[in-house]
Order: C-alpha cells, then structure tokens, then sequence
C-alpha cells in the first residue's frame, strides 16, 4: 500500500511531482489538453494562472484524482494511476473553492475526524497537538470550539485549509485559498503555504491575484486553453507579452522597494468580448 512519505526522506531525497501529458475531457469537450510540467521538487510553491475557464480547477481536481484523466502523475516513482482512491488521498491533499459543508461540527471535531480518516494520526494527544499547531500558524486558535456553521465565509475557507494541512500529504493542491480573506489573512495564509512547501513538500495553488502569485510562489503555470502557455520564475512568466495573450490586458510589470513584482493594469485590450 502507498504510505505518505515521511518527511525526513522528503528532506533526504528531495520530494518530485511530475505531469506527463495530462488530458481532461467532459464529454466530447477537451478542457486539459496534454499538459505537462518539468519536474517539480519539493520546497516549491506553484501558482496556477490564467483566464476565467483557461481549466486551473479542472487541472487541480485531475491531479486530487477527482475527476477523471488521461496521461501520468507521479509523486517520486509512484503513478498515481495505479493508486486506490485511499492510497492517492494519502499523497496528494485538496483544498476545493467552497468551504467545508460539516456546519454541525465544530472546527476542533471537524479536524479530529479528518485525522482519524487517515489512520495515522496517532493518539488523542498527538491529534490533539498537530490541530493545535495548525490552528495557531493559521491564527485561528480562537474558532476551534465554534461551530463551522457560525462562521464566515473568509473563516470558514481558514478552515479548510486547516483540515488540509493537518493531515501533512507530500503535493498540498489549493484551489484560490484566499478568494474570501483579507489583506491579513492573504498574507497569513500565503505564508503558511510557504512555510509548508519549505519543510521539503510540494504546494500547487490557483491564484487569481498576481501580485500574490508573484510575492508568494517560487514557479507559475500559466494556462490557457487547456494548455501550458508559460513556466518558470514570477520574472519569466509575468510580462506585458503573456499578459495581453491570456487575459487580454494591457498591463506594466514593475517592482517595488523591497524588489516584489507588482501588476498594474492599464485597461482591457480592444476588440476583446467581455
């Protein structure tokens, strides 16, 4: 049975995630179009990029094992294809876009019974420390007697992003985890993120907001159509060519003082239907 890799061999040997011509159809209609990555390793935040409908959540739902795909995904030598639906869950985490529907529960009993899904949580108090860590990175220590009904939507998005991390998978896939957060929270969350990647796991999120993307994420993939149009550094993906091809704008790509890479957008290009 696949296992999550422990995460001192991630450190040893560097963790790899790789995408070989990965397809995703609804029907007759292709949405993922042979998409492939260089290898990815272990300490990298990815931001996936591009326009409304370009195929970032069908792209992250394929590589969670939600939907079905062609082509392969590995994580170091395993192919993901040929794991269980229990067996991929234990390497790969999913964040969807819509919080967590348990509203009865309350966020401490929400993240207990995501570990005790695992089976390897260990005992009452290691389950118990591993939330608690995961609560207080995320500054949410205050909600975790409250109901996830009480909620609201930017807490309830903390949330699920908690029961994500605690459960610790090797790729860490985020569909826009700071749609609903303030400046804050954005900063708090992208972070935490980061700080995850950095302990030798792989992160792959969709983001909307560039300049997050920029600030926060060591690679972007840029989609459009279904396909890979850009990979590699914010500086290499981030320019005024790829932006008026994927978004249809005419935007400036500039830095600030500390050397963040900041989009401004001028206006929408003409001829282009909204």
């Amino acid at each position: 049975m696949t296992t999550s890799r422990p995460l001192d061999a991630a450190v040893a040997v560097p963790l790899q995630l790789s995408l070989q011509s990965v397809s995703v159809a609804y029907g007759r209609t292709a949405i993922i179009r042979a998409f492939s990555l260089p290898p990815v390793t272990g300490g990298q935040v990815v931001g996936l990029l591009g326009a409304n409908g370009a195929g970032k959540s069908t792209l992250l739902k394929s590589l969670a094992g939600l939907i079905p795909s062609r082509g392969i995904v590995r994580v170091d030598a395993v192919d993901l294809a040929h794991c269980t639906p229990v067996e991929w869950a234990s390497q790969v985490g999913y964040m969807p876009q819509s919080a967590s529907d348990d509203l009865g529960l309350s966020v401490l009993d929400s993240m207990v019974s995501v570990l005790r899904a695992t089976g390897d949580a260990g005992d009452d108090g290691q389950v118990l420390s591993r939330i608690d860590a995961v609560l207080a990175q995320l500054d949410i220590r205050p909600l975790a007697l409250k109901s996830i009904g009480s909620l609201s939507g930017g807490q309830r998005q903390l949330v699920s992003l908690a029961q994500t991390l605690v459960r610790q998978p090797a790729v860490l896939l985020l569909d826009e985890p700071t749609s609903a957060l303030d400046l804050r929270f954005q900063a708090r969350v992208m972070a935490a993120v980061q700080a995850y990647a950095a302990q030798g796991r792989i992160v792959v999120a969709v983001l909307h907001d560039l300049d997050l993307a920029a600030r926060w994420c060591h690679r972007l993939a840029l989609l459009e159509d279904g396909q890979l149009m850009a990979f590699g550094s914010p500086q290499e993906v981030l320019t005024p060519e790829t932006l008026a091809r994927v978004y249809r704008v005419d935007a400036r790509i500039e830095a600030c003082s500390r050397g963040w890479l900041h989009v401004a957008v001028d206006g929408a290009l003409e001829g282009v239907p909204a």
